[in-house]
């Protein structure tokens, strides 16, 4: 390879770590909303995929229904961690043109 050629290619390869960079501070500021049962349990989930609010509505707790509050917290925070996955996935598609690059999925 031409020496041009590989200093092109180092050229892209820091461009594209630059984006990569801004890419997940993005991701980490963003926030996904998942709700449930008509708004009975809300959760929001930031790009680094940490809970930041579970907000529950009393009337569904006060039914007592323990075992069900539990199943719906649970299926709430499985979607919202499946909504901001699929934001980072689509971070990452713009970021890398859509290839699919070895390693890449893994920083975000």
């Amino acid at each position: 390879m031409a020496d041009g050629g590989m200093f092109d290619m180092m050229k892209q390869a820091r461009e594209m770590q630059k984006r990569m960079t801004q890419a997940q501070k993005r991701v980490a500021k963003a926030e996904v909303t998942a709700a449930a049962d008509d708004g009975r349990v809300t959760v929001i989930i930031n790009g680094k995929l940490q809970v930041k609010s579970i907000t529950i509505d009393p009337a569904f707790v006060a039914t007592g229904n323990v075992r069900a509050v539990q199943d719906l917290l649970t299926s709430t925070i499985n979607a919202a961690i499946g909504k901001a996955q699929e934001m980072m996935a689509e971070e990452m598609k713009q970021v890398t043109g859509g290839l699919k690059l070895p390693g890449l999925s893994d920083l975000f």
